[in-house]
């Protein structure tokens, strides 16, 4: 499946889900993306399960986006995600000659018999750098596995992204446009939304009504800086002429 850019993320770890431990990744990645012009398009949280981690995998096996997943490569027997990414790819699972190779070096005898497990990777793997520990992830397709250690995962996904996706790169960050409305119940500007879609294909917008205030709603279009200016002189003329009291708020980078 040809990638379209965008990326996914799936986050390994019943310490994440029982709240043991709170995920890091996503507010980091998040920035990671940000400088290169990269959108994120969803974020999974799963526990260490087999057969959930085969069901997440065969899903988004079938999707485009540039995936990421975090944690469960190492050697103990809650570490699946070797194991379930060879069987979500239809693969064996063989040991990696290079990574038994940076676990011999690094470990010695010492690698045997149980450290040297993190090498057995899905047939066809390549590696992912490990600039902390030299111990690697691993990609297959549009899949990269990195270790849960945010130290160590964060450079990971550096390297991929520059290595593998530059194509993609959009140093022209996109911005986010808001407004607060006054005297605007929601419903009645859905056809204005649908018509300002429509007219401007390559913005999105939100609405996010007060809670307190049913005709007050905090509207924001997201885009490249052109295409935004476009649809906000569209969407200001439009609601001068629907007599809605429109005030500009912040234009944020994102």
């Amino acid at each position: 499946m040809k990638c379209n850019g965008k990326v996914g993320l799936i986050l390994i770890g019943d310490e994440l889900l029982n709240g043991s431990r709170q995920d890091r990744h996503l507010a980091a990645v998040l920035t990671l993306l940000q400088v290169r012009g990269l959108p994120l398009a969803w974020v999974r949280m799963v526990g260490d399960e087999y057969p959930l981690l085969i069901k997440t995998l065969n899903e988004t096996i079938q999707m485009p986006e540039i995936i990421f997943s975090f944690g469960g490569i190492g050697a103990t027997p809650d570490d699946l995600t070797r194991q379930c990414a060879a069987a979500a790819f239809g693969r064996r699972l063989i040991r990696h000659p290079q990574l038994q190779a940076i676990l011999e070096r690094r470990f010695g005898e010492s690698a045997y018999p149980n450290r040297i497990r993190m090498a057995d990777l899905p047939d066809g793997a390549s590696l992912i750098p490990n600039p902390i520990n030299q111990i690697a992830g691993f990609k297959v397709l549009n899949h990269h596995f990195v270790p849960g250690f945010p130290n160590m995962a964060w450079p990971m996904i550096e390297w991929v992204l520059d290595t593998h996706y530059r194509q993609f790169h959009d140093t022209e960050p996109a911005i986010d446009q808001r407004w607060m409305l006054e005297n605007a119940p929601e419903s009645e500007l859905i056809p204005m939304m649908e018509e300002l879609l429509q007219t401007f294909p390559e913005v999105r917008l939100s609405s996010l009504p007060s809670t307190e205030n049913r005709f007050q709603i905090d509207f924001g279009l997201k885009g490249k800086r052109a295409a935004v200016a476009q649809a906000a002189a569209w969407f200001e003329t439009r609601m001068q002429t629907d007599q809605v009291n429109c005030a500009r708020l912040n234009t944020a980078a994102f």
